[in-house]
């Protein structure tokens, strides 16, 4: 029998489950089982549980057949829970380092008391960690253990489930389980808690509750927040059913008035529509079980002036004077935002009035507008989904947003938008179908039955997000808030495979559609023929039989500088003539001056507007922290890593894997070595080879050459049954690099006897 049964009910967390059940199983103390509960989450909570129960005996997987909430998943885990101690763990929560030593620590001290309740530090999405202010309340000083009415301030703690621990034992005499609906924490607390007859503190910070900007029950809008009338029904029932605990019906009715106090206060929560009915309903509950007179003073909880005023007006159902006091204290912050928000300049104001008018007319629904890379020219995933949504919807309109000199790389079809202009602003109120790789202007309101399409535009190893708020030399002045003001309008965000998933869903949360439908961009990849590619070369201006190398370095965020990587002139002395090298600089480095490059056997394709074209051209791929090289591993060629300053990199920028760890090739950190590589023919190795595929296996999951495809019909054409499935990938079939050229015999080797 294990000392402590720690039960995780998990359902759409998969950016965070990793983290709570390692933060259980990296624990100092081990004699635990873990009960962890898919509670028939959509997302991969299922497959993650039973990739830990594999690993590790202590882990048991219970998968439930339909979705129950999280308070029957936890009686699913209650039922298999053999501990001498229950603790319950949100899967998005985690457990502080050590614990659960302090916990078993704790108990044996006071006696191995009913209940435990030991401290918690709120964990925000900004990286900010807070202890609960009520902290104080859990002094161990006096009596080791006690019953509630010695300590009756602990009952104006928060009262959840997963700050405490519970003697099994007791659990089961008491018959305690969790009802169904949101608030499920409120019936077992109270009654855990009121009827223990031994209660103990751990002054100790053993959780960290993770504040979730969306997906949580705290910021999810739903009638499901009526449960807690429901919830408070329970618990006042059990009350009844227990003349002894009739004491404490005063204190509990004051703490059910602050809850639904705070609930109303918040907006996230309650939808418009039932605001007065709720208000109605908690009037109706508080006269319900309001008792004459105050609590005893020794279970009496502290309470302000303001707070009677409040708790009183919701009794009386006054929600008229109730809203009045709130509009009244509100009404400065108003001003002040109203203030910030004037328009500044004349032609401003008259653009921002006309997209306003523009905005009360209807959308366009045959009216898609595209951009990409900073009203760049006509690249990457949306220029894949606007080519596909022509072939497959020509009845639809779409327009580019583009700076005037990018306007030569659209197709003829496609409507130019230049940023900021009537047209511009046009479009982006009466479309109804925008798609980016990065984000739209900060002033657009996106309207309701607008669909915003966000693609990104490469798989993530650095760091990424709120993932870089502790990286300032990476990023210096980026507006975390204005971040997640624009992911906030996102409706869908593509993603590539499943670590760009997880990634995206924790440094940048919000409540978008996460679709693992693989990069459009790449579809290239699968449908380019063997005389497209010989085509581009001689476009280039690549030797016949030359092996080709596209070197695309990525920018450095602790330089201002273009860096300069290589010695191109002595590479390709050291090369040899059967080399060229296409250098391709960073997108950032675009207005960078450099001494201009002067090799028959170097082609600088900075400027080239199509990088999957350049993938195709060339033969092997040398870069060094580059997303480029999770797109060009799904064309199944050699790449190498020019891992020169990885050290310098990690520390400035952050990523999410080592990747020397794990390459998709040679890895080469110096020129001599990358040099080498290349004269050898260890770029096209066996050994080279299995990286790649163990590479592919891990990024290349959804590129088969269907996304595009995938996209449109579900973003656009609403046809989720017609969504190709994904092609495994030992059946795809990527476009081969250029054959070597055929070499006729000599006449001399034909006549040889």
């Amino acid at each position: 029998m294990p000392r402590f049964s720690v039960i995780v009910p998990a359902y759409k967390v998969q950016a965070y489950l990793q983290e709570s059940l390692d933060s259980v199983l990296s624990q100092s103390f081990t004699d635990l089982e873990l009960i962890a509960v898919d509670d028939a989450s959509p997302d991969a909570c299922g497959s993650i549980i039973d990739g830990y129960a594999a690993r590790d005996p202590r882990v048991t997987a219970v998968h439930l057949a339909h979705n129950l909430g999280l308070g029957p998943a936890r009686n699913a885990g209650l039922a298999r829970a053999s501990g001498d101690y229950l603790l319950f763990l949100d899967g998005d929560d985690t457990l502080a380092p050590g614990a659960l030593q302090a916990i078993t620590d704790r108990l044996k001290d006071t006696g191995s008391p009913d209940v435990l309740v030991y401290d918690y530090a709120r964990t925000f999405w900004t990286g900010e960690l807070v202890r609960n202010r009520l902290a104080h309340r859990l002094s161990e000083e006096g009596p080791a253990s006690f019953r509630l009415a010695d300590r009756p301030a602990l009952l104006g703690m928060l009262m959840v489930v997963w700050n405490k621990a519970y003697r099994r034992e007791y659990v089961e005499r008491e018959g305690l389980e969790f009802p169904p609906g949101f608030y499920e924490d409120a019936p077992w607390t109270y009654p855990a808690l009121l009827a223990a007859e031994s209660v103990a503190v751990l002054d100790r910070v053993c959780v960290h509750y993770r504040q979730r900007r969306t997906g949580s029950i705290l910021t999810t809008t739903s009638r499901r927040h009526l449960d807690i009338f429901d919830q408070y029904d329970r618990v006042f029932g059990h009350l009844a059913a227990r003349p002894e605990l009739e004491r404490w019906r005063a204190a509990v009715h004051r703490r059910m008035a602050e809850h639904f106090c705070a609930l109303y206060a918040d907006p996230r929560r309650l939808p418009r529509a039932c605001r007065a009915e709720f208000f109605q309903r908690a009037s109706a509950l508080l006269r319900r079980y309001r008792v004459a007179g105050s609590p005893p003073p020794s279970l009496s909880l502290s309470l302000s002036r303001t707070d009677r005023i409040r708790h009183l007006l919701m009794r009386l159902g006054a929600r008229r004077a109730y809203r009045t006091l709130s509009v009244l204290r509100s009404a400065g912050l108003a001003a002040g935002r109203a203030g910030a928000s004037l328009w500044h300049g004349l032609r401003e104001s008259a653009l921002r009035l006309h997209y306003r008018g523009q905005r009360l007319l209807p959308l366009r629904p045959e009216l898609a507008v595209f951009s990409a890379y900073w009203h760049g020219g006509y690249a990457c995933n949306p220029a894949a989904i606007e080519a596909k949504l022509r072939e497959l919807a020509p009845r639809m309109r779409t327009a580019w947003i583009c700076d005037p000199h990018h306007a030569a790389t659209l197709p003829a079809e496609t409507a130019v938008l230049r940023p900021g202009s009537v047209a511009y602003w046009t479009a982006l109120a009466r479309a109804t179908y925008l798609t980016t790789n990065v984000n739209f202007e900060r002033a657009l309101v996106k309207r309701p039955g607008q669909v915003l399409l966000q693609t990104q535009h490469g798989t993530p190893l650095k760091r990424v997000g709120l993932d870089l708020q502790d990286r300032p030399a990476a990023t210096p002045t980026t507006d975390f808030a204005g971040l997640l003001r624009g992911a906030d309008q996102w409706d869908y965000l593509l993603s590539a495979n499943r670590h760009s998933t997880l990634v995206w869903e924790k440094a940048v949360p919000s409540s978008y559609t996460t679709l693992e439908y693989g990069y459009p961009r790449n579809d290239a990849f699968h449908r380019a023929t063997a005389d497209e590619v010989v085509a581009l070369r001689e476009r280039l201006g690549i030797p016949p039989g030359s092996t080709a190398i596209l070197y695309a370095p990525t920018h450095r965020d602790y330089r201002r500088s273009r860096p300069e990587h290589l010695d191109f002139e002595r590479v390709l002395r050291d090369l040899g003539p059967r080399f060229t090298i296409l250098t391709r600089a960073h997108l950032t480095y675009a207005d960078a001056a450099a001494e201009p490059l002067r090799h028959p056997r170097l082609v600088d394709v900075s400027a080239y507007p199509s990088v999957e074209e350049l993938c195709l051209a060339s033969d092997a791929l040398v870069t060094d922290y580059s997303s480029l090289m999770f797109d060009y591993a799904a064309l199944d060629r050699p790449i190498v890593i020019h891992a020169e300053d990885w050290e310098a990199y990690e520390a400035a920028r952050g990523t999410y894997f080592d990747l020397r760890a794990c390459p998709p090739g040679a890895i080469a950190r110096t020129q001599d070595e990358l040099v080498d590589i290349f004269t050898t023919g260890h770029w096209k190795g066996s050994r080279s080879a299995q990286l790649r595929a163990a590479f592919r296996s891990r990024f290349c999951s959804y590129d088969d050459g269907h996304a595009a495809e995938r996209v449109v019909r579900r973003v656009f054409l609403n046809q989720p049954t017609a969504i190709p499935p994904i092609t495994p990938l030992e059946d795809r079939h990527p476009t081969p690099a250029a054959p070597p050229p055929v070499r006729e015999p000599t006449l001399t080797a034909s006549l040889r006897p």
